[in-house]
């Protein structure tokens, strides 16, 4: 590599790591202002009692206040390995996440063998299956496929927010103003019913609904 070439990789790390500690700071200051409600939480957490693995699925425009919610609970999650990834996943390890990089466009074969021997290990993983470019909502198959070549159960999250701020994105990504009021609901622990990859690839629509219902739940 040239020495112009290295100096420019040198400056895009230097301005990631100022992103990210800028975004992680102001973050963390907001997100200690709000306020959580929890609903429907027993099934997965028998799960973690037992000592199994499972897989989170929650859409990507509720990633924030889900994931801060989680934080230093032992988890994997799934990060794109575009810039805006990066950033996102050096926040994300400081709340004590294990990352795995890749997603259903970029990096997605690796990213999947990776997931598989997470679970096979005894991990939790959270992935968000319509990310990371979307349709908004549009359940991709890879979590599906995971956890059924690792035998293990896919638990939905979604949430509620009561006011927050939305900037338009693609995934209508959803910051929580201070003091909102966000409430969590997770759906019950379900299993692939599939018994190749192509069947549980074909079960995406199950698991919409199953998403939609959490979410139904977080909204009553």
């Amino acid at each position: 590599m040239s020495e112009v070439g290295s100096r420019r990789r040198s400056d895009a790390d230097w301005t990631l790591r100022i992103l990210a500690a800028f975004g992680l700071l102001v973050i963390s200051i907001l997100a200690r202002t709000w306020r959580y409600g929890t609903r429907n939480a027993e099934g997965w957490q028998r799960l973690r009692a037992q000592g199994k693995a499972f897989v989170f699925v929650l859409w990507h425009g509720s990633l924030l206040p889900l994931t801060y919610w989680h934080r230093h609970r032992d988890i994997a999650t799934l990060i794109s390995e575009h810039r805006d990834g990066e950033i996102i996943a050096r926040i994300v390890h400081a709340w004590g996440y294990r990352t795995l990089r890749g997603s259903s466009t970029r990096g997605g074969s690796r990213a999947l063998l990776e997931i598989v021997r997470e679970l096979e290990r005894g991990s939790v993983v959270a992935i968000t299956p319509d990310g990371p470019r979307g349709p908004a909502h549009k359940f991709q198959p890879g979590a599906l496929v995971a956890a059924q070549r690792a035998n293990v159960p896919v638990v939905p999250i979604a949430m509620h927010v009561d006011r927050a701020w939305s900037f338009g994105s693609w995934d209508e990504f959803l910051v929580p103003k201070p003091f909102a009021r966000v409430t969590i609901a997770w759906g019950d622990p379900a299993w692939v019913s599939g018994s190749t990859p192509r069947e549980a690839a074909a079960e995406v629509e199950r698991f919409e609904r199953a998403l939609g219902e959490a979410q139904a739940l977080a909204d009553a």
